[in-house]
Parts: C-alpha cells; structure tokens; sequence
C-alpha cells in the first residue's frame, strides 16, 4: 500500500472488536453513546477499507485521506465524548495519531 506508513490493519480490527463496554456506561443518560461508539467503529472500519482503494492514482488517494482525516476527527469527538479510562485513552490516541499522520501526508503530496 502506498501513503504514509499504513495502518496495521489486522491490528486494528482485533481493537475495534473490543467491547465499548464504557460507552454503555458512560455518557449521555438517553443511551445515545452506546449507538454513538457502534456507529463511530463503524465509520472507522470503512475509512480503512477506503484507505484500501487509494493505491495509485494520487488524486483518489487525496481525497480518500482527506476523507479518512475528517472520519478520524469525527470518531475522535465520539470516543472524547463517550468512553472513559484506559479505552478512552487508547482509542483517541489511535485516531489521533491516524489524523495526524494522514493530515501530513496531505500537507506534503496533494495540491489544494
């Protein structure tokens, strides 16, 4: 796969398997963050199936990682907003990290 170093996608789906067992817990008291993370799980898993279908034409790809970038932010605002402690922690950190490395490859290979 080309782009920046690409998500260790087996890796990635064993996490996103973890129950959000916080979500359930934590959160709006009208239940929402339970359907919140599951949807939120879900946009992450077809960001990275997207991510799949950027190989080699450079404007697909940019627009994909752009894409992915706004998905990550989203997600990022659903897990802040929704799980709490270690799980919290490792999922934001996780698309965090996955915003900024695909923000930079933006910055530095597409135009506009």
């Amino acid at each position: 796969m080309s782009g920046p170093r690409f998500l260790r996608r087996a890796a990635l789906a064993a996490f996103l398997a973890m129950p959000a067992a916080a979500a359930a817990q934590q959160g709006a008291a009208d239940g929402t963050c339970a359907r919140d993370v599951l949807v939120a799980q879900s946009m992450q898993r077809q960001a990275l199936d997207q991510l799949e279908q950027a190989d080699g034409d450079d404007a697909k790809a940019c627009r994909i990682w752009r894409r992915h970038v706004d998905t990550m932010r989203r997600v990022a605002g659903v897990y802040g907003r929704c799980l709490s402690g270690s799980e919290r922690g490792a999922r934001l950190t996780q698309v965090q990290d996955s915003e900024k490395e695909f923000s930079a490859a933006i910055k530095a290979r597409c135009r506009g």
